[in-house]
C-alpha cells in the first residue's frame, strides 16, 4: 500500500545497506469498516474547516493563513531552503570572474629577474568543475530534498494553525452555549430565591432554606464569571494565532452551533501518506542519505578546468594593446590520500545522521496511526456518551418540573427542590461538553488524518455527497 512504499522508499535509497520498512496496517482498528484508497500525499487538501458551515470560522481561518506569524516564519525558512537549492545547482555551472589589478614589484630578487616596477593587469577567469562521479549533482539533490521536508513543514504549520484557530474558535462557541445555561440556571435560581423569600414571608418556610436558595444562586454566578474569564482567554488566543493585537480583537457572543461533519464509516490507512510532518521527515530521511553519498565520495578525485585571458602590462596606458595580451588554460585533478582521519569521521558523522532520521521517520509514521485512533475512538465513543448523557438531562429536566410542582404545593421540602435543580444544571453543563468535546476531536482527526478524511476531495465534498 502507499504507506509502506513510502516506508520502504524512504530508506531503499540509502547508498549503504538498505533499511527494511516497517510494517503498517491497510486500515486503522477504530475504523468501522475496511476502505482502500490511492496515494493522496500530492493531492490538496482543500479548505476542511468549510465543513462546518460556520462563516465567521471560515473568516478566521482565511486571516490566519494571511498573517500568523508562525506561519510566515516557516515560509522564510522554506525560502533560505530554496536559496540553498540554487546555490548547489549554480556549483555545476561555469564560474567566471572579471579581475582588475596592480602592483608594484621591487627588492634586490626581483630586480635580478628583470621584473621590477610597475604590473598592471585585467583578466577574464574561467572556472568548471567536472561533476566526474556526480557529487555536484548529489549535493544539488541533497539541497532539493531539504527544501521539500521545508515545504512539508511549512505546510504542516499551517494545517497547525487552522486546527488551532478551529479548535480555539469552538471552544469559545462552547463556552458560550454553557454560559446561556448558567444564565436560565441563574434566571431559575433566583426565582427560587424570591419564592422562598415569599414563603419565608408567609411562615412556610424558614431562614435556612432562604440562605440556601441564596448559596446555590451565588455559586451559579461565580461559575458564570469563571466561564466569562475563560472566555477571554479563548478570544485573546484567537487573536494570537489571526496575527491582530489582544487588545484590538473582539468576537461577539453567538449561540450558533456550528454543523458537525460527518466522519465516513472506513478511512484507508493510505491518507496518512499526505500528513505534512510524515512526508517532511521522509524528504529529511532522503536527504540525509544523500550526504551520506557525499561522504562516502569524498575519497573520489575531483576535476577542475580553468582558463584565463586578459591584459598584462607595466604601464596603464599600454594595458589594452594586442601586444599585452595574455591568457592561460590549465586542469587541476586532486586525489585525498591522508587527512588524519577526516573523511571517515565525516562518513560515519553521515551514516548516523541516516540512521537518526530514518528511525524519526518511522516513528513519525507510528505517531500518525497513534494520533488517528485516539480521534476514531473518542468520536466514537464520544457519540455513544452523548446520546446517554442526552437521556439523562430529559430525566433531570422532568424531575425539575416535578420537583417545582410539588415545592409550591408543600409536598417537598425546598433542599429538594434545590437539589434537582443542581442535578439538572450539572447534566445540562456535561451534555454540552459532550457535545462540543465530538466537535474538538472531529478537528483532531482532521489534523491527524493531514487535512481531511476523503481521498477524492475536501470534507466539505464528503459531507455535501453523504459519505
Amino acid at each position: 500500500m502507499a504507506l509502506v512504499c513510502l516506508v520502504a522508499g524512504g530508506c531503499a535509497t540509502s547508498p549503504g545497506t538498505p533499511v527494511a520498512g516497517g510494517s503498517v496496517p491497510a486500515r486503522f482498528k477504530e475504523a468501522a469498516q475496511s476502505a482502500t484508497g490511492p496515494q493522496t500525499e500530492a493531492q490538496p487538501r482543500g479548505a476542511w474547516w468549510q465543513a462546518f458551515a460556520d462563516p465567521t470560522l471560515n473568516q478566521l481561518i482565511t486571516r490566519a493563513d494571511q498573517d500568523n506569524q508562525t506561519i510566515q516564519v516557516a515560509a522564510a525558512r522554506l525560502a533560505q531552503a530554496r536559496a540553498l537549492v540554487r546555490a548547489a545547482q549554480a556549483q555545476r555551472m561555469p564560474q567566471l570572474e572579471l579581475n582588475s589589478g596592480a602592483s608594484r614589484l621591487g627588492g634586490p630578487l626581483i630586480n635580478a629577474a628583470g621584473g621590477g616596477g610597475n604590473l598592471f593587469s585585467s583578466t577574464a577567469d574561467l572556472s568548471y568543475e567536472v561533476d566526474l562521479f556526480g557529487r555536484l549533482a548529489q549535493a544539488s539533490d541533497a539541497a532539493t530534498l531539504d527544501a521539500q521536508s521545508r515545504e512539508a513543514l511549512l505546510q504542516s504549520t499551517r494545517l497547525l494553525v487552522q486546527a488551532d484557530v478551529a479548535r480555539t474558535y469552538l471552544a469559545l462557541r462552547a463556552n458560550d452555549a454553557e454560559r446561556g445555561v448558567i444564565q436560565q440556571s441563574i434566571s431559575a435560581f433566583r426565582d427560587t430565591v424570591r419564592l422562598t423569600q415569599r414563603r419565608a414571608d408567609a411562615g412556610y418556610a424558614t431562614d435556612l432554606d432562604v440562605v440556601r436558595a441564596r448559596a446555590d444562586l451565588a455559586a451559579t454566578e461565580a461559575d458564570a464569571l469563571g466561564l466569562a474569564r475563560l472566555r477571554a482567554e479563548l478570544e485573546h488566543a484567537l487573536a494570537l494565532l489571526v496575527g491582530e493585537s489582544a487588545s484590538m480583537f473582539s468576537l461577539p457572543e453567538s449561540a450558533h452551533a456550528p454543523a458537525l461533519p460527518a466522519i465516513p464509516p472506513g478511512i484507508p490507512s493510505s491518507v496518512l501518506a499526505r500528513r505534512a510532518d510524515v512526508s517532511a521527515a521522509q524528504r529529511s530521511a532522503m536527504a540525509a542519505q544523500a550526504r551520506l553519498g557525499l561522504a562516502q565520495k569524498s575519497w573520489l578525485p575531483s576535476l577542475e578546468l580553468t582558463a584565463s585571458g586578459g591584459f598584462a602590462s607595466p604601464g596603464l596606458s599600454d594595458l589594452f594593446k594586442m601586444s599585452m595580451r595574455a591568457w592561460g588554460v590549465g586542469a587541476l585533478l586532486a586525489l585525498p590520500l591522508f587527512d588524519g582521519g577526516r573523511r571517515e569521521a565525516g562518513l560515519q558523522n553521515a551514516q548516523a545522521d541516516v540512521d537518526a532520521l530514518v528511525a524519526s521517520y518511522r516513528q513519525q509514521v507510528l505517531v500518525a496511526f497513534k494520533d488517528v485512533e485516539d480521534q476514531l475512538s473518542g468520536l466514537r465513543l464520544l457519540a455513544d456518551q452523548a446520546e446517554i448523557q442526552h437521556r439523562a438531562v430529559e430525566y433531570a429536566a422532568r424531575a425539575t418540573e416535578l420537583s417545582a410542582s410539588r415545592y409550591r404545593n408543600g409536598s417537598i421540602s425546598q433542599l429538594d427542590l434545590l437539589d434537582a435543580r443542581r442535578t439538572e444544571l450539572r447534566n445540562r453543563r456535561q451534555a454540552l461538553q459532550v457535545d462540543w468535546a465530538r466537535y474538538q476531536a472531529t478537528v483532531g482527526l482532521i489534523r491527524a488524518l493531514g487535512g481531511g478524511w476523503d481521498t477524492a476531495g475536501t470534507p466539505a465534498q464528503s459531507a455535501a455527497h453523504g459519505d
